[in-house]
């Protein structure tokens, strides 16, 4: 019965591959590992971008940063509050470029008007 003693469960002979506490060990030292590199990583591209000024120097834009980047992770891109806001945001800022292309119409409207009443008058000015 020497035979059946060396056997393991299934009835394979021979050596063994690592016993589960073992393998938990080695999935603890991995999850560790992993977790350093991550932590090293974010602490990385913290120091890259500066976080801890930026939020010391613009606390309010810091907020906006993040509520915007929460916005955008939490599917909120492909909405139709993105598209309205979208629309005002464009509509907004080509307000200042419409604003001067109008004063310059209405400035060429008005030195048209005066050229044709001084050319009507008499096409000088009198002293009085």
């Amino acid at each position: 019965m020497s035979n059946h003693e060396s056997m393991s469960g299934n009835g394979h002979e021979g050596a063994q591959g690592p016993r589960v506490g073992e393998r938990v060990d080695q999935l603890g030292d991995s999850a560790q590992q992993f977790f350093s590199d991550a932590r090293g990583a974010v602490h990385d591209l913290g120091a890259g971008l500066d976080l801890k000024g930026r939020v010391q120097r613009n606390p309010y834009g810091m907020v906006a940063a993040a509520i915007g980047v929460g916005y955008v992770l939490g599917g909120g891109l492909f909405t139709p509050l993105t598209a309205r806001m979208l629309r005002v945001g464009v509509r907004m800022a080509m307000l200042p470029f419409v604003k001067d292309e109008l004063m310059g119409m209405a400035e060429a409207a008005v030195h048209g008007f005066a050229s044709a009443r001084d050319a009507a008058s008499g096409g000088g000015s009198s002293a009085v």
